[in-house]
């Protein structure tokens, strides 16, 4: 059976064989690591491997691992919905949050984030489908919210993510991911300076990485069959 480093391997193969063929540079794509509900020898062979980012989306299981685990290099990217009650938790141990889809929650995470960790890196998870069963917010909400949460004094703005409608078809898939490019296109035309593209995960990746994705968000195609 092919273990963690194996896989790790033929992804990051494959991300850069997907950037080149998209027009852009072999590491234009990080990879982050979806390890939810994945052991912790998993992530360690990861790490190992070379892996730094780690993507969580629940704060205590989260908060275990990097607990657990020796590196102090990793990176944990909290990519779950956040409960107000649990901002403080994530201020203090996560490096990154992709889903703010409120300005309350921005707040909070810049209130409670400690000086000595330097800014925390967020995304606004923006809603592409209008799916009514899943979280962001929409096209019409972003401009505001991107303003607001930019000049919070401890946190940095870095772009956009998404999470959208399952597609099986390629060009299908393109479309959403194409929404988010040019939302994240027209912040930059409005003066907010973002770099950041958090979208497609196993199932649709390729198509993210050829609408501009500069991260993709892969966790069973790297670990395995979760274990909860």
């Amino acid at each position: 059976m092919i273990g963690v480093t194996e896989n790790l391997a033929l992804i990051h193969d494959s991300l850069a064989d997907t950037a080149v063929e998209a027009g852009y540079p072999r590491d234009a794509v990080k990879l982050l690591a979806v390890s939810k509900k994945q052991p912790l020898d998993k992530i360690l062979a990861a790490a190992a491997a070379g892996q730094r980012d780690f993507g969580e989306n629940f704060v205590q299981e989260g908060l275990q691992k990097i607990n657990q685990t020796v590196a102090d290099d990793l990176i944990w990217h909290f990519i779950g919905h956040l409960q107000n009650n649990k901002t403080r938790v994530v201020a203090e141990n996560f490096d990154w949050v992709h889903t703010i889809d409120k300005l309350k929650t921005a707040e909070r995470l810049s209130r409670q984030r400690p000086k000595d960790l330097g800014h925390l890196n967020i995304c606004l998870q923006i809603n592409v489908d209008d799916d009514d069963g899943k979280s962001g917010i929409t096209v019409a909400e972003l401009p505001r919210l991107a303003v607001a949460c930019s000049e919070l004094p401890n946190l940095k703005l870095r772009g956009l993510m998404c999470l959208p409608v399952l597609r099986s078809d390629f060009a299908a898939q393109r479309l959403p991911f194409a929404r988010l490019r040019e939302m994240a296109d027209a912040l930059r035309a409005d003066g907010i300076d973002t770099d950041t593209l958090s979208m497609g995960m196993s199932g649709d990746y390729r198509a993210a990485i050829h609408e501009g994705a500069t991260i993709v968000r892969i966790g069973s195609a790297l670990f395995g069959k979760r274990t909860g």
